[in-house]
């Protein structure tokens, strides 16, 4: 597998080189143009040129058409959704994304909203709607993550350093408390609701500030490798049953209630699949108790992204920039709320890891990715190489961020399937450490 990828990698790192030389043609380098013609001046050279233009896979069985349709303000892209993952194991079921404009295209932005309805191998159910939506005129910008899952997640613990052999006799404790002597994962069933809503409002071109509201249940949590003690054996603690009991929280169902105060810049031409532009966003979050918090806690998130074209001809072939960090300030959180890899609004980071691998008191996750077209002219095909990286704290242990790193990396495909949207069916491999995984979704990661 790891040979197929390499493979796979020159040749599409290939693909992108022969596209970037396709701008270095030279009049004099064309074998057609006379002697007279060369010699010439370039500004009076003319070379009949093909306009090339972004396509997307219906054209190809579309009849030319002489006067193109105008393109509409509402796009849904419905697939079925067939993938594995470390996470879910096979996963079965439909999702997609929906797009359109609350407005005139000329001065307002796309909305979107990617949404997922799928059981597993796992025997778990996802469902989730995650929307960003622009109104008329930019004045107002809504983001939203409604979730509801039955799930099963294994947990290795706090800290980037967690053990990562599975499968294998350990001899690793984990705090000094219960070590499982099968594996050093520790597999979790939870039933689990999520309801994040902020309404921000535009205070400057592309400046906006608003307020959200945020509710994390987590209920009939089965922690499967925990035992409680009886009189002939002691009892067998997990990271989330140490952690739990250590910090007076329960066991079985927990919630994180909260009002967040939001700061968010978007400059991007395009949030389904930018081109160029900066967004940054920082969310200030306070869980107290009197909204249904079990305990109080006040957490900070920062996050920025940004995009670099490097052709000018070809807007698609650019490298994108992603990082974000996720801070508890005050107080504490319940296990399964700590900052964690996969917790992003689009569960998109750490692709090559299984969502939750990495959890902390702090997280910092950083990723680039090359994103390049294949398909002649119309670029109806793209390729992508990306590589990320994610380091957690652990303070019950002195572990400080930073002081262990874990990467990944990976391959992918785009099919355009809307060229006015921008909308892409992408497929994605990914490698992490002792880690891997295929993913399938009808929107850009990032």
């Amino acid at each position: 597998m790891k040979k197929a990828l390499l493979i796979l990698v020159f040749v599409l790192f290939g693909c992108s080189m022969l596209h970037a030389q396709e701008a270095f043609i030279a009049a004099e380098d064309h074998p057609a143009l006379p002697d007279s013609l060369q010699q010439q001046k370039p500004d009076t050279v003319k070379v009949n040129v093909k306009e090339c233009k972004q396509g997307a896979i219906g054209d190809i069985f579309r009849k030319k058409e002489k006067t193109p349709k105008p393109p509409k303000k509402f796009m849904a892209l419905v697939l079925p959704n067939i993938s594995s993952n470390p996470s879910n194991g096979f996963l079965l079921g439909v999702g997609g994304s929906f797009g359109w404009y609350m407005g005139p295209k000329e001065n307002t932005k796309v909305s979107s909203a990617p949404f997922t309805v799928a059981v597993t191998s796992k025997s778990q159910l996802i469902t989730f709607l995650k929307h960003n939506i622009y109104t008329k005129g930019n004045q107002y910008f809504l983001q939203g993550d409604w979730k509801f899952y039955i799930y099963s997640q294994p947990t290795y613990g706090l800290g980037t350093n967690s053990p990562d052999t599975v499968g294998v006799p350990s001899t690793i404790d984990w705090m000094g408390e219960g070590t499982n002597t099968d594996s050093v994962y520790f597999p979790m069933k939870f039933y689990y609701v999520r309801v994040h809503e902020i309404v921000n409002k535009k205070v400057l071109d592309n400046l906006y500030a608003g307020v959200g509201f945020h509710l994390d249940y987590y209920y009939s949590i089965n922690d499967e490798d925990y035992r409680a003690a009886t009189d002939s054996t002691p009892e067998m603690q997990t990271p989330h049953s140490f952690y739990s009991s250590s910090n007076n929280f329960n066991q079985k169902e927990y919630m994180l209630s909260g009002l967040s105060a939001n700061f968010l810049y978007d400059s991007r031409d395009n949030q389904i699949n930018p081109y160029k532009g900066y967004y940054a966003n920082v969310n200030y979050r306070i869980n107290p108790t009197f909204l249904g918090s079990s305990q109080n806690s006040s957490t900070l998130w920062l996050e920025f992204r940004t995009y670099i074209g490097l052709s000018k001809k070809t807007p698609r072939h650019l490298i994108g920039f992603w990082a974000f960090g996720d801070f508890l300030i005050s107080g504490k959180l319940p296990y399964l709320t700590l900052p964690s890899l996969g917790e992003d609004q689009r569960a998109r980071s750490g692709r090559g890891y299984t969502n939750g691998r990495f959890r902390g008191d702090h997280i910092v996750y950083g990723e680039v990715e090359y994103r390049f077209p294949i398909w002649p002219c119309s670029h109806i095909i793209g390729g992508v190489l990306f590589a990320n990286a994610v380091t957690t704290s652990n303070k019950a242990r002195n572990v400080a961020l930073f002081e262990y790193i874990r990467p990944a990396v990976g391959i992918g495909l785009r099919i355009m399937v809307n060229k006015y949207f921008r909308t892409n069916i992408n497929l994605d491999y990914a490698i992490g450490m002792k880690s891997q995984g295929f993913y399938f979704s009808g929107q850009e990661t990032f």
